[in-house]
């Protein structure tokens, strides 16, 4: 079967050249086989400091390094491409940009996070099911190889409860916990699943917790350390015993677990992230905010 000719909208992040270098390098010990980068819109967020500063050099570097085409319009990717990464780092574009180009029919990743609020997160998967375009987006956190390991390990029982913890940084385009905070939300949920039902947060000077109590009682927590110290990783409450997963140790290279996927949702038309869940991360998200601001609970 012939390599999946992929294209790119948004050269604003550095998983812009992670992904380039895995799909494409043949020669890279790491390198993920059926699909390669052949086009990309550069795009960019003029009040996004970080995406403005980003976009010149990804882009030079995937047109005079790789030779990957690069064009003026989302839709000449969409049109050319077999498949697409929105990987816009600006989470607000994300449903103009796809609104864009789903009418092309092309399954679609997109980057964290999928939008920036439970409205347009919506608005996304209706638009996905209209034209019948596959749509899977998460943080490549959740592809760790220690948690994918640990949701198959039933030597301890079944999950009760989950505390998640790493980096949290803001930024002021993406909302509160959209920014860094979305990484530990995907820990939780690659754990938990759907079915939250509540959320409340406590914002202090080092750390922010945030408590999500789901439907049939269990409890997951997420730790944010304003300290920026990068621990990373995920306590998991069994049954019969607690063990700990350092998310930062890989054996196996989360972005090859998750660009694997992203090519096996390309040519199957299926997700192994039910849309449902995606959005209720937004949604999680979403109500951790707002419980940030007032220090209340807030249903979700």
């Amino acid at each position: 079967m012939a390599d999946l000719k992929l294209g790119m909208i948004g050269l604003d992040t550095s998983h812009v050249k992670i992904f380039v270098q895995l799909l494409n390098e043949t020669e890279n010990e790491q390198h993920v086989s059926g699909g390669r980068v052949v086009i990309g819109y550069p795009g960019g967020s003029s009040d996004f400091k970080l995406s403005m500063d980003r976009v010149e050099g990804y882009t030079s570097e995937l047109r005079d390094n790789y030779g990957i085409k690069i064009v003026d319009t989302p839709e000449q990717v969409a049109d050319f491409a077999d498949a697409i990464l929105l990987t816009a780092v600006d989470g607000r574009s994300h449903l103009d940009l796809f609104r864009t180009i789903a009418p092309f029919g092309k399954p679609v990743f997109i980057d964290k996070p999928l939008t920036v609020s439970y409205k347009d997160a919506v608005a996304i998967m209706k638009i996905a099911e209209h034209y019948k375009v596959t749509v899977m987006s998460c943080s490549v956190r959740r592809y760790a190889q220690r948690i994918l390991q640990a949701k198959t390990n039933n030597d301890y029982g079944a999950i009760v409860n989950v505390d998640c913890f790493g980096t949290l940084a803001f930024e002021s385009t993406q909302p509160g916990f959209f920014w860094y905070g979305i990484h530990i939300v995907e820990c939780l949920y690659a754990l938990l699943g759907s079915g939250c039902k509540e959320v409340i947060t406590f914002a202090g000077e080092a750390s922010d917790i945030v408590i999500g109590t789901w439907e049939d009682g269990r409890v997951g927590s997420m730790r944010g350390n304003h300290l920026l110290n990068k621990s990373q990783g995920v306590w998991i409450h069994r049954e019969k015993a607690t063990e700990f997963i350092d998310t930062s140790v890989e054996e196996k290279s989360k972005y090859v677990t998750m660009l694997e996927q992203i090519i096996k949702m390309c040519n199957t038309g299926k997700s192994d992230i039910d849309p449902l869940e995606t959005i209720e991360i937004i949604r999680f998200i979403e109500a951790a905010n707002e419980s940030r601001i007032t220090g209340k609970t807030v249903r979700l």
